[in-house]
């Protein structure tokens, strides 16, 4: 006897709006210390409904330059196998070589963490979409290049790619009441370190 496989629950129509593509700013927290709790039922599927984050863990906000910093769910099936995952990733830019930076790379690469991306993309109440990738498993520092560049207009900075793997595709965080996170620790805010 074999199980019905038909989980598709309903259609969708054209989108009529206009969205923008791109990553504002990226929010790191340690693997170790945040728990994510996500729904895939009912109103809110698809979301991070809460972050418990423990001790006097925070988050961690890098700005990032405009229209260089970009996020990517791939969903690697087999056929063969009848296993499905999924490889969040997230490419961060960051301008200007300094020692500061430098050491925080280095940090960086040796935590796993997961990550929040914060898009240009709004809401229908004009809130920025935030993603959550990592949630189970956390992501990781698996490539990445520092650059002084050649010419006057070329990069000099950092360009680091996060990468991670998932049984579920990324969920969006719980839209926030006024700034992002103000309510994703069981209604209270996370605080965020943006220095």
């Amino acid at each position: 006897m074999s199980v019905a496989c038909t989980l598709i629950t309903k259609g969708r129509e054209l989108d009529c709006n206009r969205i923008a593509g791109g990553v504002k700013f990226v929010y790191f927290a340690i693997f170790d210390t945040t728990l994510v709790t996500q729904s895939f039922t009912g109103g809110t599927a698809g979301e991070a409904t809460d972050i418990a984050m423990s001790g006097a863990t925070k988050l961690y906000r890098y700005a990032l330059p405009r229209g260089v910093s970009s996020v990517t769910d791939t969903l690697v099936g087999s056929t063969e196998n009848g296993t499905v995952y999924y490889t969040p990733t997230i490419t961060v830019i960051y301008n200007n070589l300094t020692a500061i930076d430098q050491n925080e790379v280095k940090l960086l690469a040796k935590t796993r963490l997961v990550v929040f991306a914060q898009l240009n993309q709004q809401l229908a109440n004009g809130h920025d979409v935030i993603l959550c990738l990592g949630a189970v498993n956390g992501m990781q520092v698996n490539a990445g290049t520092e650059l002084s560049g050649a010419a006057w207009g070329d990069q000099n900075g950092y360009s680091l790619t996060f990468d991670g793997m998932e049984q579920s595709p990324m969920t969006l965080v719980t839209d926030y009441a006024t700034d992002p996170f103000d309510n994703s620790d069981g209604g209270a805010a996370i605080p965020i370190d943006s220095n």
